[in-house]
């Protein structure tokens, strides 16, 4: 089974046998000549036994009494033997094969044998078949094979385990050579081409399932989803598998994850060198084939550290031979990690980092190597088309073969404000606008629950009073919020955001809700995030778009539900907020789209268009989206706009209770991406740390490539929004003569009527309510935190 990108690069292979059947046509005429010649010359002639041949092996059976002699079967004989029969030297077993060979040779033509020979032999490495064999060996097609390579791989099916050029160069090189000489005395080559592919250096080295990107989650994935499918025959079968991602941007995804994780390390201290391959004495000479066991992860090469003087650290990165200098200037960061926000003293000389002997970690950039070290945080981020759910691009970890846990998809993590903006949403469709004057104060809440008071915090205890709900929102106020969903209502809220595809049964039933207190996957909160994105509309994620058998037959094609603005087709189930009818959805999350039937069919049937639920008018959609812009403009995510200088992103950043979970989910109208860095352990990731410093960097890493030469793509104003200027102090209608007056988006039924004359009280006193059920909330953004 092969797994492969959007644009046909191979992810990863699966299964025991490596085959690529050819048809006759396909097979080049020199490697017809050189099997024929080395393995039976007369293969045109005979009707399945070379009675010459035969009568010649019969003989010295009689004289030696030898039956592991050469063999005389003929291509057809090995055929039978090889389809239907053991390799145990019997005279059962012989005749038996005879038999068949006869028989296949009035039933099949010549060119039909020859496909089923060069198709079924083992040829070492896995590989089954000649076109299999040319990839292991050569990494190319069969046709782009030269004489002295095409007569390799013919010379291969004697001992393909212990004569292969990898395994054994000499012994491949002579069965080689004993093939170009049988090609030279039945004059399919000349003496010239002879004498010259016997001279040809051996060039085969092993090209087995070499990626030519990293995406092992996602193959994972698709493994596991393969299996389910068609069980263990998935392996065996031959299946090529082409999923959504893009091979750029799931390259820039991991460059984004690692970079981010690979920078938040640096900035809490070291963990020392990896490990030590010599003795304790400085001057001892290193050994340096421990190096070579060694690999590198996600992207860092392992280095040995060699004597050097005090201008910085010498080391030999894997795969050199030279020592490269780390200056002490560089090195600067690489104190003792204590604790997550305890670092030990400054470094002064060398050896404070690292000794002779001492394997770490660098880092490739654009100014050569760096000193790093393989992070002991963790991340992930998926991203998504908004416009049909499929998966771009999908990172579960560091490195794949450092932990196999898919954080993308199997990780249940505290979203924080990444979250608002669903409440936000609801409280849209209640009558709130952009304008609403909400407070932002402070709240003490009783709860016999909590043995105590609850008292929900912003960042340093700031309170800006009564702000508009797009202020709000823009920076994270999280006493403002609590208002809006406590003004709103837990049962309709939990009730509406089931639109964006959560389970209602799992979001908190109280008013921690609006602060992310519902553990949720990066993948959960992407599929939410792309309703914004692409004007109200809930897709479904889907990895695979199609999967074809060994004869490139399509066994399944995803048939995702598409956005269509507009398209009388669409469902429509989003309703007014004084409507009963029920909002949710049942959509799962990674659904891919298909009618049961037979997978082993040849091609499957025309699906029916399928249009996406419009769950969110296009009016609230388009609201949101502009509040979200403010987060890149004005918020807690400007690293974007400085990075991005464009006018069609919006986000939001998200940071749980004492800093365990940090997240960003931005978008624009191609691409909807969302990010999360933490440990696994559910740790604190330090003072200091926050969705915008710890987990947007990685997004703006992904995006800077997904966007590159992209023009913008903003959301249509739909009709039923208008634009008016207002006093933001009041929400009101402004006067010519109103200070900081500004320009605000409405929904035409809630255009304020009134023009502002005063100006609101700021009313900073503590607000005694009703007790509640209520969890420990979370730390918020950058600069907020909750409580």
């Amino acid at each position: 089974m092969r797994v492969l990108s959007a644009d046909g690069q191979l992810i990863a292979e699966y299964g025991e046998k490596r085959r690529s059947p050819l048809t006759y046509q396909q097979v080049p005429p020199r490697f017809v000549q050189a099997l024929i010649a080395i393995e039976d010359k007369r293969f045109e002639e005979h009707r399945g036994v070379d009675p010459i041949r035969f009568s010649r092996v019969v003989l010295d059976l009689l004289i030696t009494g030898d039956r592991e002699g050469a063999g005389g079967s003929t291509l057809t004989q090995q055929v039978a033997r090889n389809y239907f029969l053991t390799q145990q030297k019997t005279f059962t077993r012989k005749f038996t094969e005879i038999l068949l060979a006869l028989k296949m040779e009035s039933e099949l033509s010549k060119s039909e044998i020859f496909e089923l020979y060069i198709n079924k032999h083992f040829l070492g490495y896995r590989s089954y078949g000649i076109q299999a064999a040319a990839t292991v060996y050569y990494g190319r097609d069969i046709n782009d094979l030269t004489l002295p390579q095409l007569a390799m791989i013919a010379g291969l099916h004697q001992a393909p385990s212990s004569a292969n050029p990898i395994a054994n160069k000499q012994r491949a090189k002579k069965r080689r050579n004993a093939v170009l000489s049988a090609m030279r005395v039945n004059q399919f080559i000349t003496d010239s081409e002879y004498q010259s592919a016997i001279e040809a250096p051996i060039t085969a080295t092993y090209h087995g399932n070499n990626p030519e990107f990293e995406a092992f989650y996602l193959a994972e994935m698709v493994r596991a989803e393969m299996v389910e499918r068609f069980g263990l025959a998935a392996y065996d079968d031959g299946y090529t598998v082409y999923t959504t991602v893009n091979s750029d941007l799931q390259k820039a995804a991991n460059r984004g994850v690692r970079k981010s994780l690979v920078d938040y390390s640096r900035r809490h201290g070291y963990l020392g060198p990896e490990q030590h391959l010599s003795g304790q004495d400085p001057s001892q000479q290193v050994d340096m084939a421990g190096l070579n066991e060694l690999y590198p992860r996600g992207g860092l090469v392992p280095a040995l550290v060699v004597p050097g003087d005090e201008l910085g650290l010498y080391v030999i990165p894997k795969g050199e031979t030279t020592p490269v200098l780390l200056p002490m200037a560089d090195l600067s960061w690489a104190r003792k990690r204590i604790k997550v926000d305890e670092k030990g003293p400054a470094i002064k000389v060398p050896e404070d980092v690292a000794v002779p002997g001492d394997i770490v970690r660098l880092e490739a950039t654009g100014q050569g190597w760096q000193l790093a070290q393989i992070p002991f945080v963790q991340g992930a981020l998926v991203a998504l088309a908004p416009l049909d759910g499929s998966v771009q691009a999908l990172v579960g970890g560091f490195d794949y073969q450092l932990s196999k846990f898919n954080r993308a998809v199997q990780s249940n993590r505290q979203p924080g404000s990444n979250f608002k903006p669903f409440v936000y949403s609801a409280a849209l469709d209640k009558g709130y606008t952009p304008a609403t004057i909400v407070n932002d104060a402070p709240i003490v809440r009783s709860d016999s629950t909590l043995e105590g008071v609850w008292r929900p915090k912003n960042s340093g205890d700031r309170y800006l009073g009564p702000i508009p709900l797009r202020q709000a929102l823009y920076q994270s106020r999280n006493l403002s919020s609590i208002r809006v969903l406590d003004d709103i209502g837990i049962r309709y809220t939990r009730d509406y955001i089931s639109r964006f595809g959560f389970d209602s049964e799992r979001l908190s039933n109280d008013m921690t809700l609006v602060l992310g207190s519902t553990a949720m996957s990066p993948m959960e909160i992407a599929t939410g995030y792309a309703v914004f994105a692409n004007g109200g509309y809930q897709v479904e994620p889907y990895f695979i778009d199609r999967i074809e058998d060994s004869n490139g037959n399509i066994v399944f094609q995803a048939n995702p539900a598409i956005v269509c603005r507009g398209c009388p087709e669409a469902p429509n189930v989003f309703a007014p907020a004084d409507s009963s009818q029920s909002t949710a959805i049942d959509i799962q999350p990674l659904a891919l789209n298909v009618d049961e039937g037979s997978a082993s069919a040849p091609s499957v049937p025309i699906a029916v268009k399928r249009y996406a639920p419009q769950v969110v008018s296009p009016q609230t959609a388009f609201l949101i989206d502009s509040m979200l812009k403010d987060v890149v403009l004005l918020g807690t995510a400007r690293a974007a706009k400085r990075a991005l200088p464009r006018d069609d992103l919006a986000g939001k950043t998200g940071t749980t209770n004492d800093a365990v979970d940090a997240w960003f989910t931005g978008y624009n109208g191609d691409y909807v991406a969302s990010t999360w860095v933490g440990f696994d352990s559910n740790t604190s990731l330090g003072y200091n740390e926050f969705g915008g410093k710890a987990a947007l960097p990685g997004w703006i890493e992904f995006m800077t490539v997904a966007l590159a030469n992209r023009p913008s793509n903003n959301l249509p104003q739909p009709v039923g929004i208008v634009q008016v200027r207002i006093d933001p102090k009041t929400g009101l209608l402004a006067t010519p003569n109103t200070k900081d007056a500004r320009f605000e988006f409405f929904k035409a039924d809630n255009v304020p009527t009134t023009f502002t004359s005063t100006t609101l009280n700021i009313d900073f006193s503590v607000e005694q309510q009703a007790p509640t059920t209520a969890l420990d909330g979370q730390a918020d953004d950058s600069p907020e935190i909750l409580f």
